[in-house]
């Protein structure tokens, strides 16, 4: 099954590749990613089954973390491609876009989804090629539409990410090292499924160098301050759809590599150690994030510095350790996914009308777009963990980690820094929302497309906040034990 999973969109990115019209690639497109969804679906139920999957000669495996992700990257996935038939085919009707431009689009996406979902299942240190693959598919899809500004932002991300993808590699050597002292020059020493279980026996010396590596490294294809520069111009400049998976998904699969890192790390160092590293870049990040989230004129870089604020968010969950720390860092990464794509698939919808990112140069959304406008100050209310909203709960649960466990000055820090941001975030969508509508914006919605695929996500970030599906709290359960 992991093998499906993996050549779906594969296969759909070579036909989408190939396709002569709009209405074919779509069809394909589509098409793929409701397959790779069911593969996905499929797989997940069979980790429920069978805990642990190993195939392809202990190269690929799939356990509970792994289906999780598995889970968010499909979803996603699925629903940005139902977006991407309204946002790019109303781009290509207004000739942004031709044929070739298009079909690259499509071909690019599924290779970027092949990408995400290759990090996910991969059973060994070579998670780094994985999401090295994730920088260069996604630099291109940011230069679509081949203006300066984009140009720009990809060459940025891709020099930034460089550097920081270098020092995971010296923590992934680092950590090889460390696991041939005791499993020997062979293939299984690269193994998640070999490490863990031998991890207590690694020299704590060169596991804490690796973990600081790694968490360098990791943490800044992550968006974790201060290597979080590349990520609020990379998320503006690419279409809303590429910006859902970059913030929604990519950044996910950084913070997966770093917490898979964490749990062999913490077995020779102590939890002491990683534990304060991720609670100081945490807090770090969602501090920084405050300032400019006041202080934002963009709306698309509103939502950008937001994800740096929700990664610091998981960082700390996991710093402050424990089952509640854990289950809401896990928690909230699948909530800020599913929450974080619904607030840029609305913000696609208001560029496509309004032709501006600027804050300033919008207002009276609910008004001219009704539906959209309304979803997106909803999603505003969710993203910054208003109740009844899924975020709140993480959150809420994170806070209880921190204080349970005796981080008071961080716990207050962090509630003082949402507090803020939330103040911030909403003034600046309540700009866009309200008032009177900007003279020439006809009323009206971009596409059927984008309005169903925002609802879809508006259901997990509704139903998330009241109530958590018992398979659902099974599966991050396991993968809590799997952190812890």
């Amino acid at each position: 099954m992991i093998e499906y999973l993996l050549l779906a969109p594969l296969l759909t990115s070579i036909l989408c590749f190939f396709t002569r019209t709009r209405k074919q690639v779509e069809t394909v497109s589509i098409t793929g990613s409701v397959i790779t969804l069911v593969f996905g679906l499929v797989l997940v139920s069979e980790v429920f089954k069978y805990d642990i999957i190993v195939t392809w000669q202990n190269a690929l495996f799939a356990d509970a973390f792994s289906g999780f992700m598995v889970l968010i990257v499909s979803i996603v996935g699925f629903v940005a491609s139902l977006y991407s038939l309204g946002y790019m085919g109303h781009e290509f009707e207004h000739e942004i876009i031709d044929d070739k431009k298009l079909r690259l689009y499509y071909s690019l996406f599924h290779i970027f989804m092949f990408t995400m979902l290759l990090v996910g299942v991969t059973n060994n240190l070579g998670l780094w090629i994985a999401i090295e693959m994730t920088t260069l598919v996604s630099a291109l899809l940011m230069i679509l539409y081949s203006t300066k500004s984009s140009v720009e932002a990809a060459w940025k991300y891709m020099i930034i990410c460089t550097v920081g993808i270098t020092f995971a590699l010296f923590g992934t050597i680092l950590t090889y090292f460390a696991a041939v002292n005791i499993l020997g020059e062979t293939g299984n020493a690269l193994n998640w499924t070999s490490l863990i279980s031998v991890a207590d026996r690694f020299d704590p010396t060169i596991m804490k160098l690796a973990f600081i590596f790694i968490l360098i490294g990791y943490g800044t294809k992550a968006g974790l301050a201060p290597m979080h520069t590349w990520l609020p111009d990379a998320h503006s400049e690419a279409p809303s759809p590429v910006s859902a998976l970059l913030s929604g998904v990519l950044l996910n699969c950084a913070m997966y590599g770093i917490i898979r890192f964490y749990t062999i790390a913490t077995k020779s160092t102590g939890e002491a150690f990683t534990s304060n590293l991720l609670i100081i870049f945490g807090l770090l990040s969602i501090g920084i994030a405050v300032p400019f989230v006041l202080l934002q004129e963009d709306y698309k870089r509103l939502l950008a510095y937001s994800s740096v604020e929700h990664m610091g968010i998981i960082a700390l969950g996991i710093g402050f350790g424990g089952m509640f720390g854990v289950f809401g860092a896990i928690l909230h990464m699948f909530n800020h996914a599913m929450t974080k794509s619904l607030m840029f698939f609305g913000a696609g919808n208001i560029l496509l009308k309004h032709g501006t990112k600027e804050i300033f140069n919008v207002s009276g959304v609910v008004k001219t777009m009704p539906m959209t406008g309304a979803m997106f100050v909803i999603g505003a209310l969710a993203i910054t963990g208003s109740p009844p909203f899924g975020i709140f709960i993480s959150e809420f649960t994170i806070l209880a980690a921190g204080f349970s466990h005796g981080h008071i000055l961080a716990t207050v820090l962090f509630l003082l820094f949402i507090i803020m941001i939330f103040a911030g975030f909403f003034n600046n969508v309540s700009k866009m929302a309200f008032g009177m509508p900007k003279s020439g914006v006809e009323k009206g919605e971009i596409s059927r497309w984008t309005l169903f695929s925002m609802g879809i996500l508006m259901v997990f970030v509704i139903v998330l906040g009241v109530y958590i599906p018992v398979p659902f709290y099974e599966m991050i359960m396991k993968v809590v034990a799997i952190v812890r």
